[in-house]
């Protein structure tokens, strides 16, 4: 059994003084095959995340960053791990997506249904192409989620926007797994 369902939450952001918005959708999943999924995903959460940007070509190039906090990773729900695409988990960039405004997807599951606490920190973020490092700048933010209780029921989390202080907090863990990339602090313009 899930509750909540729909909801949908759109996020401003600002680059290079355009003006762009990310619409997250937070969805109960009542049909996994649809989205390519076993299933027992029924009832866990889908989230869409997309990216409404005018920019053209390499302007519009944008990537997804992701943080889980769950009470079954390797912290046992103490601390944030990175969440990357499993096809490319041993790359060696932070970025779970990327390319020309492109769309977060994801639908966490677990086969089994027991107590669990499950929370992500979403972030668009770019990275300039004209400079010789690799860099990262936030530009907007969100958490989402799910708990499954003793009952086996699942309840998603409310969609909330992020805020600098998030996004720092996780600066000093993102710059120890991609030490290769700088980690700017989020400069926030609406």
């Amino acid at each position: 059994m899930s509750e909540r369902q729909g909801e949908v939450v759109i996020i401003p952001f600002l680059r290079d003084d355009t003006r762009g918005a990310v619409t997250v959708t937070l969805d109960c999943v009542d049909d996994p095959a649809a989205i390519g999924k076993h299933p027992s995903a029924h009832g866990f959460p889908c989230c869409t995340a997309a990216v409404d940007y005018p920019g053209k070509g390499y302007r519009s190039l944008f990537g997804w960053v992701q943080l889980v906090r769950s009470t079954d990773n390797s912290s046992a729900g103490a601390a944030f791990d990175m969440d990357p695409f499993y096809l490319f988990e041993d790359a060696p960039a932070p970025y779970a997506f990327f390319g020309i405004n492109p769309t977060l997807f994801d639908a966490p599951s677990r086969a089994e249904r027991v107590p669990l606490t499950w929370t992500a920190h979403s972030y668009l973020a770019w990275t300039p192409m004209d400079e010789v490092g690799r860099r990262v700048l936030p530009l907007a933010g969100f958490s989402w989620g799910f708990d499954i209780d003793s009952g086996r029921r699942i309840t998603l989390h409310e969609v909330q926007a992020l805020t600098t202080v998030d996004w720092d907090a996780h600066l000093p863990y993102l710059g120890a797994s991609y030490p290769g990339w700088a980690f700017d602090t989020w400069q926030p313009r609406q």
